[in-house]
């Protein structure tokens, strides 16, 4: 999958990538990064990219001409239906499942403001989605940016060491993951559930299910809501809250 991120700091996006997983998926081949820096289409000595807001007020705006033309440049060396991606606390929400969604895409391009944000007549002209990853604000849309990749790359075969990791996580399947264990198998005091070394997978399956439950009831009750359950999971979640009783 190829990704290009219009932002003003591009080793700030490439930097943070050449780690991990996501470093994995570039060094192979199978995510290819682009980072295009608006300041190349300033039209001025300066270069230009932002000035004062309309009707006053803090802060600077993103101009439209810079952006635009970076947001083109993008586009042109993009597969044809590429989407175009703004990432600001104004966007829909993005969750696991627009992740894989997007893993359809020919290709993306997220482009990252700063400041105050970006002439709203560049979003109404060369945006096709907000997104935004969470109910608060940051200093621009690199961190964002970073998240998203990080999310769709490791959905993609061959970035993770096991593929079955990335059926096994969180909101995979609607739920919150169950608790984890390694060794030793006591520390402090503190033992690994005995089910988890007793060998009948059966019931593994069954109490990491349960604890996925009984983690999301808890926690995320909003995502039972939505998701609904099985009869079995109604009951593997009765048996949860009444051993918490």
């Amino acid at each position: 999958m190829r990704i290009a991120v219009v932002t003003l700091f591009a080793a700030m996006v490439r930097d943070a990538l050449d780690h991990g997983v996501v470093g994995r998926a570039l060094a192979q081949g199978s995510l290819q990064l682009d980072c295009i820096d608006p300041r190349q289409f300033a039209a001025d000595v300066h270069r230009t990219v932002d000035d004062r807001p309309y009707g006053g007020g803090p802060g600077m705006v993103l101009k439209v001409e810079p952006l635009r033309s970076a947001i083109r440049a993008a586009r042109a060396q993009m597969p044809a239906g590429s989407p175009r991606v703004y990432l600001g606390a104004d966007g829909e929400r993005f969750e696991q499942g627009r992740a894989r969604q997007a893993l359809a895409y020919p290709g993306l391009i997220l482009v990252a403001g700063r400041y105050e944000g970006v002439d709203e007549r560049l979003i109404e002209t060369e945006i096709d989605a907000t997104w935004s990853i969470g109910d608060y604000v940051l200093s621009g849309g690199e961190l964002p940016a970073l998240v998203v990749i990080d999310a769709i790359a490791r959905l993609m075969p061959g970035t993770l060491g096991c593929a079955e990791s990335a059926q096994q996580e969180s909101y995979t399947d609607g739920l919150l993951d169950w608790p984890h264990y390694t060794r030793p198998e006591v520390i402090d005091g503190l033992a690994v559930p005995a089910v988890l070394a007793s060998g009948d997978h059966a019931a593994i399956r069954r109490w990491r299910l349960q604890q996925s439950l009984g983690r999301t009831w808890l926690r995320r009750p909003d995502m039972l809501e939505r998701r609904g359950m099985s009869e079995e999971e109604r009951v593997l979640l009765e048996e949860f809250k009444a051993g918490r009783v």
